[in-house]
């Protein structure tokens, strides 16, 4: 029996919800790495104006470190469901799954290399081979294995802290490499496209070393581990059935996240107590989100009023490239060379206006399409031909 990727009527409405919801969360990550030389500074350092180190610091504590683990937790869910699916059919899942993988691996390097150094979508290809080699497991075993790598991870870090002497020492500010930091804004303020392409290969020395691709697998990994277990539970599809859970995971980890999240900013910038906001406080925060989106699709008059929203996240591949492409070309040289001159509140109204925009362009297209471009391409690219999704 033939497989075929997933139909109009097949898809969960609250997953593509979700998806739309986390590219704004994305962006508004994002933004800060097309106007500034993200990879050589720290933001907590490096505004100096009162409201733009107000505005960074609530972006910090609501968005910052808690996007990541959500759209890692939906890749994750959506190979599973991938698998799942393929099973029902008869199907060999890894006929068709790892090529897929490569095809997502080959567009985030190409978007890495000749469009912006921040690209995500290689790294979570690169791990969702990872996912592939265990989604064979039951939930409980994949939830296992989440745990004993973040477990892994944080014990480690939380012992370096501890041997250093590091763990209740306020952070200073971070040191910053002058020089890098010169090229970075040359490049992309006065510089055009090659000029820009050779500075993006310096960062991505930075963003794709070594050390990064492996740390993936302890950081993005578990996340995506803990979506296919999720997906195996059927967690969201069996909503209204679990509405005690979703609600529990709605107060409880919002709260939590929030809690952990501002810590930093209410008593003092420790080391742990920023480690603590960043891989714990940011991953609870994330599925707090989750909880409240799907809490909220729960009521079909809220649930068509975020039709918007899921067809920005139908097609949530083109827009995230979308992003990097309208970002370049406002912020580099070659476009409106807006590179390091607006302030923070500026760069969130800039996300916004862009954000409306894609929610046109998703409308638009969608209206005369069944899918988005990219989206297109990489099922056709993946299973030989093109699907009707009616």
């Amino acid at each position: 029996m033939n497989f075929q990727p997933t139909q109009l009527n097949e898809r969960v409405t609250t997953i593509d919800i979700i998806r739309g919801f986390s590219l704004l969360g994305i962006l508004l990550v994002n933004i800060f790495g097309f106007y500034l030389p993200q990879p050589y500074i720290s933001l907590n350092d490096w505004f100096t104006e009162a409201v733009d180190i107000i505005w960074h610091q609530v972006l910090d504590i609501y968005v910052q470190s808690s996007f990541y683990p959500l759209f890692s937790m939906l890749f994750g869910y959506g190979l599973a469901m991938q698998y799942m699916k393929a099973q029902q059919k008869g199907t060999n899942f890894y006929k068709f799954a790892p090529k897929r993988l490569i095809i997502l691996l080959i567009i985030g390097l190409m978007h890495a290399f000749l469009i912006w150094w921040g690209d995500i979508i290689a790294m979570y290809a690169f791990c969702g081979f990872f996912v592939l080699a265990l989604i064979r497991c039951n939930s409980w075993v994949l939830l296992a294995i989440s745990l004993l790598l973040q477990g892994i991870i944080h014990g480690l870090y939380l012992l370096m802290f501890s041997l250093s002497g590091m763990i209740n020492e306020e952070m200073s500010g971070t040191a910053v490499d002058i020089q890098s930091v010169q090229n970075a804004v040359t490049a992309y303020s006065t510089g055009g496209y090659m000029e820009a392409f050779i500075q993006r290969l310096h960062d991505l020395s930075l963003q794709m070393s070594v050390s990064m691709w492996f740390s993936s697998l302890f950081i993005i990994l578990p996340f995506m581990l803990m979506g296919a277990a999720a997906a195996k539970w059927r967690l969201i599809e069996r909503a209204k059935e679990l509405k005690g859970l979703w609600i529990f995971l709605a107060i409880a980890f919002t709260a939590a996240g929030l809690l952990i999240k501002s810590a930093p900013s209410n008593f003092s910038y420790t080391y742990l107590l920023y480690y603590l906001k960043v891989y714990v406080g940011g991953p609870m925060l994330s599925v707090g989100y989750i909880a409240i989106v799907v809490l909220l699709c729960m009521f079909p008059l809220l649930l068509k009023g975020l039709s918007p929203i899921a067809k920005i996240g139908r097609m949530s591949m083109t827009m995230y490239i979308l992003q990097s492409v309208i970002c370049t070309t406002l912020f580099y040289n070659y476009g409106f060379g807006l590179y390091g001159k607006i302030d923070v509140p500026t760069a969130v109204y800039i996300v916004l206006g862009i954000y409306a925009i894609q929610v046109i362009i998703a409308e638009l297209w969608l209206s005369k399409f069944k899918q988005g471009p990219l989206e297109a391409a990489v099922k056709r690219l993946t299973y030989g031909k093109m699907y009707s999704e009616k």
